[in-house]
């Protein structure tokens, strides 16, 4: 099946462009027809196969970003805010995108709409683009005719999580530069420079001091069974993907994140964070109580999370409160707990959530400032305490020999 795309008249008169799928230029036409729309030029699109393929829509997402989306929704919102029909405003989002991976998904999204269908059910059909949570929302702004104020807070929903996940990232970097570079330099030094000294000392004939005899020990060991070594890391990596991909080895990987000396809070903050801005914007949009912990049940990224969540949701669907449960838990920060029972209690829940949210953002962003300030000079350290070794254990045989020498 093909992609055609097209420009054509409706029974009104009025231009409109789209695309769709069809085996033929005939087949094409013929479900124009029965559209009411007749096709004045039509061609096969350049991808020339359907959007609707997964193999098609994995391509298009390869280069798919939060911030082609967090963009794409401030537009949107902007274009919608001013007056435009979602129509033209779906248009006009198509132009400027040109070749982002995206205008092809929203070309599909306009003609959807163009059929009569919500902007939500045109959405929901592109899931890997478009989230449960994001699909939801739309729905509800349509349902309140508030569309372009839920598009608004998605648009900075979506802005806040790419900053939060650029902060960190950046943060990751030079840490993990540092450690690439440091163990291919160690590498080396233990295969090719340490060899060549140890050849010098075994000539000699002379007894080496133990932290020599270690050095050889491990550059021998890395010469010989470096695909030992290459072999066990991939066999564990094999191992967690296996184990992580069922429910309990994932709850088991995501206990032990939470447990990590330093990481485990970072990650802790982040989830909860996740987690109250998005059931505050949910709650605020209108979305049941029921479904909106759904939904955040299954973007905060953890498992040990999420099951408190779903603990908490079950409780409320027996008339119990948010709050309890998440107590009970014990993997929700007191405070956070505190803050929504009082949000509850108020009627001002979404508020107490964006506090909370606000909160652990600056406390993340600090936190990853301080792991960055903290692992630099502990990465500097170990590699000056790696090298010092090579070099006091080559140096020491040499410092020996002069010694029986004088």
């Amino acid at each position: 099946m093909a992609v055609f795309e097209y420009k054509a008249l409706t029974e009104a008169g009025k231009t409109v462009t789209g695309i769709i799928d069809a085996d033929s230029d005939r087949e094409a036409r013929s479900k124009l027809r029965k559209k009411s729309v007749y096709a004045t030029d039509l061609k096969v699109s350049e991808e020339g196969i359907s959007l609707k393929s997964d193999l098609t829509l994995s391509k298009l997402l390869q280069r798919f970003s939060l911030k082609d989306l967090a963009v794409t929704t401030r537009q949107l919102s902007t274009l919608i805010k001013a007056g435009i029909p979602v129509i033209q405003a779906l248009t006009a989002i198509i132009d400027q995108l040109e070749a982002s991976p995206l205008r092809k998904i929203i070309i599909q999204v306009k003609e959807t709409v163009n059929s009569g269908g919500t902007l939500a059910d045109a959405l929901a059909e592109h899931p890997k683009a478009f989230s449960e949570l994001y699909v939801n929302m739309v729905r509800a702004g349509e349902s309140a005719g508030a569309l372009e104020l839920i598009l608004g807070r998605l648009a900075d929903y979506n802005e806040k999580s790419l900053a939060l996940r650029n902060k960190v990232r950046a943060a990751l970097v030079y840490p993990i530069a540092m450690s690439v570079i440091g163990t291919l330099v160690v590498v080396f030094l233990m295969v090719k420079i340490v060899p060549n000294m140890v050849n010098i000392f075994i000539d000699i004939e002379q007894s080496l001091p133990a932290p020599t005899r270690a050095l050889i020990a491990i550059s021998n060991f890395l010469q010989s069974y470096w695909w030992v070594l290459l072999l066990v890391f991939m066999l564990l990596y094999f191992l967690k993907k296996r184990i992580g991909a069922t429910a309990k080895g994932k709850y088991f990987f995501d206990k032990v994140k939470l447990n990590l000396p330093l990481l485990g809070q970072t990650a802790r903050k982040m989830a909860v964070s996740r987690f109250t801005r998005t059931l505050s914007i949910l709650t605020a949009s209108g979305i049941p109580i029921l479904r909106a912990l759904d939904i955040v049940r299954n973007v905060v990224n953890n498992a040990v999370l999420a099951d408190a969540i779903e603990k908490s949701r079950e409780a409320v669907r027996h008339g119990d409160s948010i709050a309890e449960p998440l107590r009970r838990s014990k993997v929700f920060p007191p405070i956070v707990i505190h803050m929504i029972a009082i949000g509850e209690a108020s009627g001002k829940l979404e508020e107490m959530l964006t506090s909370v949210a606000e909160s652990y953002d600056s406390e993340v962003d600090a936190t990853v400032s301080g792991l960055t300030a903290l692992i630099e000079p502990i990465m500097i350290i170990v590699m000056g305490a790696i090298v010092m070794f090579i070099v006091l254990s080559i140096m020491l045989p040499i410092f020996q020999m002069n010694m029986s020498i004088g």
